[in-house]
C-alpha cells in the first residue's frame, strides 16, 4: 500500500525535475480558496516565491502543508492556512518544494491562483482575520 507520505515524496522528486504535478488537496486549512476534498492543486518549481503564495512545504521537520506564505525573514519562511484563526507554521526556504499555480475544480477546470481577483481577494481575507472564524462558520453552513 502507497502512503501519502510516498506520493508526497514522489511528487516533490518530479516537482524538482520541473514537472508540474496535479495533487488532490484534504483538510479546511485553505478554506475559502482551496477546497480540500473537492478540489487539486498544480504544483510547480517554487522559483522566486513571494509572500502571497501558496507553497507546499515540509514544516517544522515533520509534516507537508499547503499554506500561503505570510512572512519571509531571510531564509524564514512563515506560512498560515487561509481558513486558519490563528495557527501558522515555519520552515526554510529550502523546504518550500513547490508552488501552487493552480486550483483545479470538481468539474477539472484549472484556475489561476494568482489572477487579480483572487490576489485582491486574498490580501482582503487576510485583514479579516480577527472575523474569520464567523465568516468561517456560516461559509461551511452554506
Amino acid at each position: 500500500m502507497i502512503t501519502d507520505g510516498q506520493i508526497l515524496d514522489e511528487a516533490v522528486r518530479l516537482v524538482s525535475e520541473d514537472v508540474s504535478v496535479t495533487l488532490p488537496v484534504n483538510g479546511r486549512s485553505m478554506l475559502p480558496f482551496i477546497i480540500g476534498g473537492r478540489e487539486s492543486v498544480i504544483l510547480q518549481k517554487p522559483h522566486d516565491v513571494c509572500v502571497g503564495d501558496v507553497v507546499l512545504a515540509w514544516v517544522e521537520g515533520c509534516r507537508w502543508v499547503v499554506h500561503r506564505i505570510i512572512r519571509i525573514d531571510g531564509d524564514r519562511v512563515t506560512l498560515m492556512g487561509d481558513g486558519n484563526i490563528v495557527g501558522v507554521e515555519h520552515c526554510t526556504m529550502g523546504d518550500v518544494k513547490a508552488r501552487v499555480t493552480h486550483v483545479v475544480d470538481a468539474q477539472g477546470k484549472p484556475h489561476d491562483i494568482y489572477n487579480r481577483w483572487r490576489r485582491m481577494g486574498a490580501r482582503i481575507w487576510w485583514y479579516l482575520r480577527p472575523i474569520r472564524r464567523y465568516l468561517l462558520f456560516i461559509y461551511r453552513k452554506l
